[in-house]
């Protein structure tokens, strides 16, 4: 077993380690996971169900996803918030451990500052989106970007993922969102089922044809 796929070329013995220092911990949709001043010294992984990085009260950066994990930079969030978007399990490991094992496996510290560099550039591609996109563009760039991270159990996003969300990390109103959702679904672009939210492609909703390709791959 290991905790992340940034160890499993480690040693048995070492990822073994690393299991018994980690603390596993499950929230409740909506719950607090930890802030700067209370988990600094730990790095967390998440095991199942999806984080949201919150700052400045309920400005939302960056999602972390079921098997991505999370390492504070503090030069773009010297305060932050871990909250629960879905119900979620996470592993804690103290980062001396973390720092430990990048000094004797220098393959591990590459790996782990290339998940930071593309963490950092996805930062900057979402600022850009939301700078230059329309508020739809940016509502149905999120709802694509939600298929990747909590997706549903037959295509979409998890129906739990509320609006309040979706306003938080397009740096939209509550309001808009619900506006613009409800046109997309009298236009027949988006539908509703038991479990998930769903949206046609992205060219059809009115959003640059090379919206998928902007938003790449989920982030690590």
């Amino acid at each position: 077993m290991y905790l992340h796929s940034l160890f499993k070329h480690l040693p048995t013995t070492e990822r073994e380690y690393l299991v018994s220092r980690s603390e596993l911990k499950t929230y409740r949709r909506n719950e607090r996971v930890c802030a700067t001043d209370e988990r600094i010294k730990k790095v967390c992984l998440v095991a199942s169900g999806l984080l949201r990085v919150v700052v400045d009260e309920d400005v939302t950066t960056d999602f972390v996803r079921e098997g991505d994990l999370y390492l504070h930079l503090e030069a773009t969030e010297p305060t932050y918030v871990l909250v629960a978007a879905l119900p979620t399990s996470v592993y804690f490991v103290p980062a001396d451990d973390i720092w430990q094992i990048c000094r004797e496996y220098p393959q591990v510290a590459l790996e782990l500052l290339r998940l930071t560099i593309e963490r950092v550039a996805n930062l900057r591609k979402h600022l850009q989106q939301i700078s230059s996109n329309t508020s739809e563009a940016r509502i149905a760039c999120a709802m694509h970007e939600l298929t990747l991270l909590a997706p549903g159990r037959n295509g979409g996003y998890d129906k739990r993922i509320s609006q309040g969300v979706i306003a938080s990390y397009t740096a939209l109103s509550r309001e808009v969102v619900n506006r613009a959702m409800r046109d997309l679904q009298v236009r027949g672009l988006l539908r509703k089922d038991r479990n998930a939210v769903h949206l046609q492609m992205a060219s059809k909703a009115g959003t640059p044809a090379s919206l998928r390709e902007e938003i790449g791959p989920p982030k690590l």
